[in-house]
């Protein structure tokens, strides 16, 4: 029998509808998020203790496979909670999640820290047992084991108290930096107040400037918002340098204003705490901790490909910075490049020697046209089909979903929810998210993804353009969702991109190569006037282009990693700035360059744990990524069917079931080879 308040609250009640149930958004009200979460969290408590005190011997199937059905409710709660949190931010579901987070990070510890539970874990683990288990229910013991392990299931009491104080004192200091970050996004932007402040500007980025200074009820012309999808193609384009070095400041100040939402205190203390956190759990440090359960393992194997890459991305970017200075000379500036430059002349460097202009190409990249490329692409490798639903409830107005099954049965297999525009109360930047994992424990349960982007909307009657950049990463993000689409196991636990940090990042940046294959361009780069496809011209173009800047993109990365790495290394108290400052002296970071994400911004790993030490991920994941296309230009090309059948049946279907490192050595026949990034950002190999 159901309770008032499951009656009651739309949050407790089961997902209804097609595809085993979605969630129903015209239901929710922000203020049923603290009673279901509370409500949710005694329930999923009460089921942890009834495996932990099941009087019967230990079981895989009433222990971990009781584990993997515990909490459902609390599950399909936090997924429509993450939704708010990063696409509906407000001041009322603010106070909720301050209140919350603690909360919810307080049922980790109360699984981990259950002595009973990991007793059972711990002999169904060590006992003989094991080996009548399928590989993929021992690689799910071998994970609940070790995390427990890496939790502190084996610390004394008062050790198991300090981790869980901690871990709760985070949980609010990640709420608060995040907070913080886009209260600075949202409340800065750059003011156009006269024609001239907009020239340069592409006309469909000056019309979605003007439409923004509409949308905030500013009495200006335009306006540019504080988030990288409108700062950068300004900088690229502004023949304004004054108003461009306005808008690089507000943009790399971002958390480091000496206001109310400096982030600086704040990010200082979660430092401390995941050193203090490190080191009770028997670490010398954060980073050690982090990477014990990623495929470096070690921080000094990550620091070693880092430098690898570092030397030959400097030397290019000094060789670009030149022919820029050369530029800036010859039309009469006296100034020397500088950071709010570089986007700016790069692009003027890539018209002079490429005959390649940005602003051509993004004529031909239509955001509706590059979807359905996206599209094409998932059913030319891997067989799969979209189909637009209009019935499926969504948070907001310019949500819209698919249905994605197989394109030769017809069967469905998941459900695809993109959202794309930039809004205030909506995080910056581009990402993946999994509403609900594939599994088949009880029933073959869909997933449910999304992709959400911040892209500028501009008018309704007109196509919205995206820069070459904003195309990569859209692609980057769907293959994120192909790998939690594709995903074909039994337990939610390993299902998708369940997958290490630095191994989850190679699918995705392995779709991006297929943007700038011919058939992708001919098909569906259509010019947003004309429709005429990209000339064979410009597409040569493109692809002698391909590696232009990749100097710029890799310095500004790596940075970036390094700052992080050596953060969580040391154990020390540090100065947010004065640290970066060293950081990027030791490494001679060039002066015409910033970090991609300075310290007081750096969402990645002061929003959560989830890349903190983890950052290299990319770099890590790159190097998997440019390995494994050569397979491919090995074979019959991007389109090679045996190919992408390989990297279906060992990739994307197969979640966590494996080891990583066996994953791909299954797909490419040898582990990853270095070589074949350095080929790929055409860097010099040292013999």
């Amino acid at each position: 029998m159901k309770t008032p308040i499951e009656l009651d609250n739309s949050l407790l009640k089961s997902w209804s509808g097609p595809y085993g149930g979605v969630p129903d958004f015209t239901a929710y009200k922000v203020s049923d998020f603290q009673p279901a979460i509370e409500f949710a969290i005694k329930e999923k408590l009460e089921e942890i203790d009834a495996i932990a005190n099941n009087p019967e011997k230990p079981t895989f199937e009433n222990t971990i496979e009781a584990l993997e059905l515990s909490g459902r409710k609390l599950d399909r709660i936090h997924a429509v909670y993450g939704i708010y949190r990063s696409n509906l931010s407000t001041p009322e579901f603010n106070a909720v999640d301050t209140e919350m987070s603690p909360k919810l990070a307080e049922i980790n510890d109360k699984l981990y820290q259950n002595e009973k539970l990991f007793s059972r874990i711990e002999t169904l683990y060590k006992s003989d047992e094991k080996e009548n288990l399928s590989k993929e229910q021992q690689r799910l013991l071998w994970l609940y084991y070790t995390d427990f392990v890496r939790e502190g299931a084996e610390l004394n009491e008062e050790d198991k108290d300090k981790v869980a104080k901690i871990n709760q004192e985070l949980a609010g200091l990640f709420t608060a930096f995040s907070q913080k970050l886009l209260a600075e996004e949202n409340n800065q932007y750059i003011e156009l107040n006269t024609e001239a402040d907009f020239d340069g500007l592409p006309e469909e980025f000056k019309k979605a400037a003007i439409a923004e200074a509409k949308e905030r009820n500013l009495n200006v012309l335009g306006c540019i918002g504080n988030t990288r999808s409108s700062i950068e193609p300004f900088l690229t384009f502004s023949n304004r340098r004054n108003l461009r070095e306005k808008a690089f400041d507000i943009f790399v100040k971002r958390g480091d204003n000496k206001n109310g939402n400096d982030t600086n205190e704040i990010l200082v203390s979660i430092l401390k705490l995941r050193t203090e956190k490190a080191k009770i759990l028997g670490f010398k440090n954060f980073a050690e901790w982090s990477l014990s359960n990623k495929m470096a393992k070690d921080p000094q194997k990550t620091l070693d490909l880092m430098n690898s890459v570092w030397k030959p991305a400097v030397e290019k970017v000094k060789n670009d910075v030149s022919a820029m200075q050369e530029m800036v000379n010859n039309e009469g500036g006296d100034f020397k490049i500088q950071p709010w430059d570089y986007r700016f002349y790069a692009e003027k460097v890539r018209k002079a020697q490429y005959d390649l202009d940005q602003n051509e190409i993004k004529q031909y990249l239509q955001l509706e046209n590059l979807r359905e490329g996206m599209f094409w692409t998932a059913g030319e490798l891997f067989d799969l089909g979209f189909k637009q639903l209009f019935d499926v409830p969504v948070y907001h107005a310019d949500v819209r979903v698919w249905e994605v099954n197989n394109k030769n049965t017809g069967e469905p297999i998941g459900l695809w929810y993109f959202d794309p525009y930039a809004r205030v109360g909506k995080r910056s930047g581009a990402w993946m998210n999994s509403h609900r994992d594939q599994q088949k424990i009880k029933g073959n349960v869909l997933p449910i993804v999304s992709n959400n982007c911040n892209f500028i909307k501009g008018n309704s009657d007109e196509a919205v353009l995206i820069s070459w950049d904003d195309a990569t990463t859209l692609f980057h993000e769907f293959g994120h969702a192909l790998h939690g689409l594709c995903s074909n196991v039994t337990y939610p636990s390993l299902s998708g991109t369940s997958v290490a940090r630095d191994y989850v990042e190679f699918p995705s940046q392995l779709l991006e190569h297929w943007l700038a294959t011919p058939e992708v361009l001919n098909k569906f780069a259509l010019h947003y006037k004309t429709n005429e496809p990209l000339s064979q011209s410009l597409v040569e173009r493109i692809g002698k282009a391909a590696n232009f800047n990749e100097g710029f993109a890799t310095v500004e990365t790596i940075s970036s990693s390094f700052v992080d790495m050596k953060l969580h290394l040391t154990t020390e108290t540090v100065d947010p700035d004065a640290f970066e400052e060293k950081v990027l002296s030791e490494i001679n970071m060039p002066a015409e360059i910033v970090m991609r994400h300075r310290i007081p911004q750096f969402a990645h790993i002061f929003s959560s744990d989830g890349y903190a030490a983890g950052y290299y991920s990319y770099l890590w994941a790159d190097v998997i990524n440019a390995d494994a296309y050569e397979a491919f230009l090995e074979g019959n090309g991007p389109f090679d069917k045996n190919v992408s059948e390989r990297l279906y049946k060992t990739v994307l279907s197969v979640g966590n079931t494996i080891d990583n490192e066996e994953m791909y050595e299954n797909f490419r026949g040898h582990a990853p080879q270095s070589d074949a990034l350095m080929r790929a950002r055409n860097f010099p190999i040292e013999s």
